[in-house]
């Protein structure tokens, strides 16, 4: 894909990016969500550790639902984020049949007393929504800068800490290469129907 990003264009191509996700047949997602589950897999602190954050997919997201049963197995916990009105994430305990509240961006959260959230640090593996990535872990968001606001804390570090941040989406969002902002997060892996991108690896110096 011959997409270029930069500051000036980032509407233009969330748009176009928005719209070719959307212009995804049902049975592809379906099949694209059962994919991601066995790319998700191989992150080894994905199988191994406690606490992971995903999302409730809206808006032609790849849904996360194949997951749940995995987690089960694990005796994993799955939390949810929850939009504070400091406009930083914060994490809810979340399993099928859990009441949820849509949120003031239409986005289902649920519902859940404040004393009962996890600020991000406490997250082991956060599965990331994206509109567009690249080859590099450069993500590109919805534009409201949930993610990059409360990872901040994770930026410029030097190797992979915790949270694991893991973006999820379908092979089409791919990017040719991403202008990163300096408020930018980078990923640590990317998770397609079909690869795992690993961002892991220290580069090395020349």
């Amino acid at each position: 894909m011959s997409d270029s990003s930069t500051p000036v264009d980032r509407a233009a191509l969330r748009k176009a990016l928005r719209e070719r996700r959307a212009a995804l047949p049902a049975v592809e997602r379906i099949a694209a969500a059962q994919a991601v589950v066995a790319q998700l897999e191989q992150v080894p602190e994905f199988m191994t550790d406690r606490r992971i954050g995903g999302y409730w997919a809206v808006d032609g997201e790849l849904p996360l639902a194949a997951l749940m049963g995995g987690l089960r197995a694990r005796d994993q916990q799955y939390f949810l984020p929850v939009i504070g009105a400091d406009r930083l994430l914060r994490f809810a305990p979340w399993r099928p049949g859990t009441a949820v509240e849509t949120n003031r961006f239409g986005i289902p959260e649920p519902a859940c007393a404040a004393a009962d959230l996890l600020a991000p640090a406490d997250i082991d593996v956060v599965l990331v929504p994206l509109l567009g990535f690249d080859r590099k872990g450069h993500r590109l968001g919805f534009g409201g800068g949930w993610y990059d606001r409360s990872f901040a804390f994770l930026a410029g570090r030097a190797d992979v800490g915790k949270p694991v941040l893991v973006g999820v989406g379908y092979a089409l969002q791919e990017i040719d290469a991403l202008d990163a902002q300096p408020w930018d997060v980078r990923l640590d892996y990317v998770a397609t129907e079909r690869e795992l991108l690993d961002f892991t690896a220290p580069v090395a110096s020349l």
